[in-house]
Order: C-alpha cells, then sequence, then structure tokens
C-alpha cells in the first residue's frame, strides 16, 4: 500500500499543490480508494468525517481531467450542504492549483443568474447540491452531455434530508458511460439501495467500522436534569479559555441556537461568538464560519446544518448541547474535532428524556460514552413544570414506540360520563311513544300497527 504521495504517479503540478496545502502523507482512505479510481473502477467508500475522504476523489479527478476542455463540464459532485459545497470547493481549487481546470460550485441560498453566467463561461468540475443543479438544468442552461466523472459525498446526509428523488433525476439525465464514486461517513440500507442503483461492479474501500467516531476524539457525557443546568455547566466548563481555546456548540433547534448565543454573548462579548443556522442568511453563516476558520472568533453556535461541511482546523472542543435525534450526526458533530490525526474533546449533555437516544447511539457507534459527573462547583437548578411536562411526554412517547400497548401519564383518557351519554342516546333511539296510548313503547316501531289490512 502507497505510503507517499509520489507512489500514486501524481504528476509535479499535482504534487506541488499537495505539498502547498499541507498534506504530509496519504491517509486510509487516500491509500485505499486513489489507486481503484485512477484506474477506472466506480468505488464505494466509506469513512467517517475528517478522514481526508474528499482529497481521495479530488486528486485523481484533477489527474485524469489535466487541463480545461470545452465549455461543458467534465465532472459532478454532489454534496448535501451549500457549507459543503464550498468545502469541496476550496480543497478543489487548492489540488488544482497548477493546473487551468475551471471549478465552480452552485448551491441554493443565492440567486442562480450569477452561477449561470460562470457556467456558461466555460466549466470542468460542477461541485453542486442537488436542488440547484436540477434548476439550473431544467431552464436549459447546463449542458450534461460531456459529464464523464461522477461523485456523491455524505450519501448518507443525502437520504436523511430527502434528496433520493433529485438523484434519481439527475442520474437519468447525465450519460450512461461515467466513472461513478459514492462516499459515505455511514452506511445504512438506503445507501447501500442507492449505490447498488448506479454503481458498477463496485470497489468498497471501508477504513473503519460503520459510524465510528475518530480515535483522536475524547468523548464525554454529562447528565444534566434541565435547561438552565446544562448552560450552567456549559458556562462552568468555558472558564477555562486556554483549554477551550476553539469551540462549537451543537444543538437541535434555531431557537437554542439563539438563546445560547445570546448568554455568551453576554460574558464573552460579540467579537467571540457567532451563531449559523438555517434562518440566518447565505453571506452570515460563510462569514461566521470564515471568521472562525481565521480564529477571529473562539464559538461558533450551529445546529445540525452545519455538521457537516464545516472543515476548520484546530477546533479542540465541540458540545453537543443537546443530544441528536439522527443518529448518525453524532458522529459528524464530534467529527468536527479531532481532525487531521490532532485531538480534541467531545462533550454530550443529556437530560432525562435524551437518554432513550444516547442509547440508541452507543448502540449505534459500538462504545460506551464515559459519564462525568457534574462539578461541585456547577449549579443544578430545579426544572420547571413546563419543561418537566414535556420531557415526561416525550418519555411516554418513547415507551409508547417500544411497546404499543404502553399507556403512560398522558395517553388520551376516556370521558367517564361518555359511556352513560352513549347508553342514553342508544335507549332513545330504541324508543318511540305510541301515539294513541301516548306512553313510551321500547322495540322497533312497528310501521304497520293501527292500519287497516
Amino acid at each position: 500500500m502507497s505510503k507517499t504521495f509520489e507512489d500514486f504517479q501524481f504528476n509535479r503540478q499535482i504534487l506541488n499543490a499537495i505539498e502547498e496545502a499541507g498534506y504530509t502523507s496519504p491517509t486510509l482512505i487516500q491509500q485505499k480508494a486513489i489507486t481503484p479510481i485512477l484506474s477506472g473502477n466506480d468505488l464505494m467508500g466509506i469513512a467517517q468525517t475528517g478522514t481526508g475522504k474528499t482529497a481521495a476523489y479530488v486528486l485523481p479527478m484533477v489527474m485524469k481531467l489535466k487541463y480545461a476542455q470545452g465549455q461543458n463540464p467534465r465532472a459532478l459532485i454532489l454534496v448535501p450542504t451549500r457549507e459543503l459545497a464550498l468545502q469541496v470547493l476550496e480543497a478543489t481549487q487548492a489540488l488544482a492549483k497548477y493546473t487551468d481546470l475551471r471549478i465552480t460550485a452552485i448551491f441554493g441560498g443565492l440567486g442562480p443568474k450569477t452561477q449561470i453566467e460562470t457556467i456558461k463561461s466555460g466549466v470542468d468540475v460542477i461541485i453542486a447540491t442537488p436542488g440547484r443543479f436540477m434548476e439550473i438544468y431544467l431552464k436549459e442552461e447546463l449542458i450534461v452531455k460531456q459529464l464523464n466523472y461522477f461523485v456523491i459525498d455524505e450519501a448518507d446526509k443525502m437520504m436523511d434530508m430527502g434528496f433520493l428523488p433529485q438523484i434519481h433525476k439527475i442520474l437519468e439525465i447525465i450519460p450512461r458511460k461515467r466513472q461513478n464514486l459514492l462516499f459515505s461517513a455511514t452506511m445504512h440500507q438506503r445507501v447501500e439501495t442507492l449505490a447498488g442503483d448506479f454503481l458498477k461492479f463496485p470497489v468498497k474501500v471501508e477504513v473503519t467500522q460503520q459510524a465510528t467516531p475518530a480515535e483522536t476524539v475524547s468523548q464525554a457525557l454529562y447528565y444534566v436534569p434541565n435547561l438552565k443546568s446544562k448552560i450552567n455547566l456549559m458556562m462552568h466548563l468555558l472558564k477555562d479559555e486556554e483549554d477551550i481555546s476553539k469551540l462549537i456548540v451543537f444543538t437541535k433547534t434555531k431557537t437554542t441556537a439563539d438563546n445560547i448565543a445570546k448568554y455568551l454573548v453576554r460574558r464573552f462579548g460579540e467579537e467571540q461568538v457567532r451563531v449559523i443556522h438555517a434562518n440566518k442568511g447565505q453571506n452570515s453563516r460563510i462569514n461566521a464560519i470564515n471568521q472562525f476558520k481565521n480564529d477571529d472568533i473562539r464559538i461558533l453556535v450551529a445546529t445540525d446544518v452545519a455538521a457537516r461541511g464545516l472543515d476548520v482546523s484546530d477546533v479542540s472542543h465541540v458540545i453537543n448541547f443537546d443530544v441528536p435525534l439522527i443518529y448518525e450526526d453524532y458522529v459528524h458533530r464530534i467529527g468536527r474535532t479531532g481532525r487531521a490525526n490532532k485531538t480534541g474533546d467531545a462533550i454530550t449533555f443529556c437530560n432525562e428524556a435524551e437518554k432513550f437516544h444516547i442509547e440508541k447511539i452507543q448502540k449505534l457507534i459500538r462504545q460506551q460514552i464515559p459519564v462525568i459527573e457534574i462539578p461541585q462547583g456547577v449549579f443544578v437548578e430545579e426544572t420547571a413544570y413546563d419543561e418537566r411536562q414535556a420531557m415526561a411526554r416525550e418519555i411516554d412517547e418513547q415507551k409508547r414506540k417500544a411497546d404499543p400497548d404502553f399507556k403512560g401519564a398522558f395517553h388520551e383518557k376516556k370521558n367517564p360520563f361518555a359511556k352513560k351519554a352513549e347508553k342514553t342516546k342508544k335507549d332513545q333511539k330504541r324508543s318511540y311513544v305510541d301515539p294513541k296510548s301516548k306512553e313510551a313503547r321500547f322495540g322497533p316501531k312497528d310501521k304497520n300497527k293501527g292500519k287497516r289490512r
């Protein structure tokens, strides 16, 4: 197995770009994937985030495309989010630095006009989200007949985000004769089904057990009873500014992200904290990520929209303020730290209702996350009534899913008067008044009674 990039017979332009990009030796996924890709094989690569899989498919692509040619794209890389599109664009431009290949990224959140103009001026490689790619294609502004190199990156996230119908449409319009690559951090049934739809006798490369966190990440779990106590614990941990030099805080909802950011701004000032989620404008999100990359800010608060596609070196800590409901996202969240063989810490806060999800995550990653007691200096607040009720409902729902016959505290209760009311209604239907005697008679009314025969 190759131990240096020279072993792959890359040309001098690519080797110079690799050196300038700071790559010293190939990662395991690069060692296993580059040779079969250069040989023209279809490939399915399973590798956790942060292992260098972007370079694993970009380097052979740059080697095979060699130079700018024609007006229409010859390579298409599909990604699930605009953040990942920008990350892949940056990596591809760096590795193709000494070639004249024309590379662009197209994604939603911005008007398509500028992107269409870039495509019309000539492009060799397109990095795209599925929705924007189809939008521009249906406008007849994109010619795909020269495409011969097709990559789906973060395939599992594509499935989670409901992109399968769009991917199938793309597979219908691009040429049949092409090289196909699929990369994913996890491999569940839907990804295997997708792979079977378009990969032809693929080489399968798996550099780690599916959904296994990177060994360079140290994990810790705190059982914390409620929201306010989680905030108190987070602020306590953040006292050590030298240890936690660069932090991402992940939350489930946009509201929680905004509220946490407000607390952090009060403590550390606006110059150290930014928040990104789906309600933030595209430019705002890009600026926040760039400030975080450039060490202009210390703390980034984010929903799972940024769990993937956020390639930032030297992230010392990740805090899962909430336990993710999509269990594979746990791997992607904590994969933001411990990248490129550096160490990092991933800390998860878990309340009573989230224990169910932690158990599922531990089963997925085949590891027990070490539990740490809440430090003495952290004030544990009493759980508010509304929050306590919400958690109880959630726990009931979890038990009901496990056992359909389970009757929890919040199951639908029958009205004690309903049975009596129903009986009275039935009695009324069964009775009638005899017009002659004016007395109630019971039983079905005889329509012929009193009539002459």
